[in-house]
């Protein structure tokens, strides 16, 4: 394989977890830490959910953070930026606990190594409908550094979302990428073996899988961690 760059999804491929245990921690901090500040716990929740489609649904002309933030002030007025820094101290504050709903593999972290002295080139292409601060920390929970990186998506820095293709193609630009030479590594059948589309190599890591359509995987290198760490290798 002529493999010159990687890019990795986070959750449930480099850091083990559960989606649905994942969220219900995330929000149920949050509308705790909010809900002094007036906001009713299921209308917040409905609300970063709408957001959040707004976020996957961005065809590329605002940020997803503008995306999101635009949304949240035609719910709430546009006095709800005043509660930003309120946010911004949860991820800094409460969002760390939800670590203890997350499992860690320490081969995510010899993965990552074995590639880094390998030279090739390491992108963090974690869905970004996140803020920076909240991804550096699930980045940190999986036992890796973000200087590990070359760059990490988050909802500042990107107009798409997966599964749209032009999330991918945004970074390929971005950091003028051949897709030939580059390996998406995911859990995420529609998220991350779209890649394939455009001619990227792909591997799915089945530890924490998701395969919502019951897609046949043994199209794709598949595998657990071990068995992706033996594929990297011999790269």
């Amino acid at each position: 394989m002529n493999i010159k760059a990687v890019l990795f999804d986070l959750d449930g491929t480099l850091l083990p977890m559960d989606q649905d245990t994942f969220v219900k921690a995330y929000f149920g901090y949050l509308s705790k830490k909010l809900y002094p500040y007036g906001f009713e716990p299921q209308k917040l929740i409905e609300s970063i959910w709408n957001g959040t489609m707004l976020m996957v649904k961005n065809n590329g002309t605002k940020t997803n953070e503008e995306v999101f933030w635009d949304y949240f002030k035609k719910v709430y007025g546009d006095d709800v930026m005043k509660y930003h820094p309120i946010f911004e101290e949860y991820y800094h504050n409460e969002f760390q606990q939800v670590k203890n709903v997350c499992g860690f593999n320490e081969l995510s972290k010899e993965v990552i190594e074995v590639l880094k002295q390998k030279g090739k080139r390491l992108i963090l292409a974690t869905n970004p409908i996140f803020p920076s601060i909240a991804t550096y920390s699930r980045t940190s929970w999986a036992g890796l550094n973000p200087e590990d990186f070359e760059y990490i998506t988050t909802y500042e820095n990107s107009s798409y979302c997966k599964p749209n293709l032009d999330y991918y193609k945004e970074i390929l630009k971005l950091h003028n990428i051949d897709p030939k030479e580059c390996l998406m590594v995911g859990n995420d059948v529609t998220e991350d073996m779209v890649t394939k589309e455009l001619g990227m190599q792909v591997f799915l890591v089945t530890d924490n899988l998701i395969n919502k359509n019951n897609v046949d995987i043994s199209i794709y290198p598949h595998g657990n961690l071990s068995d992706l760490l033996d594929f990297i290798k011999n790269i």
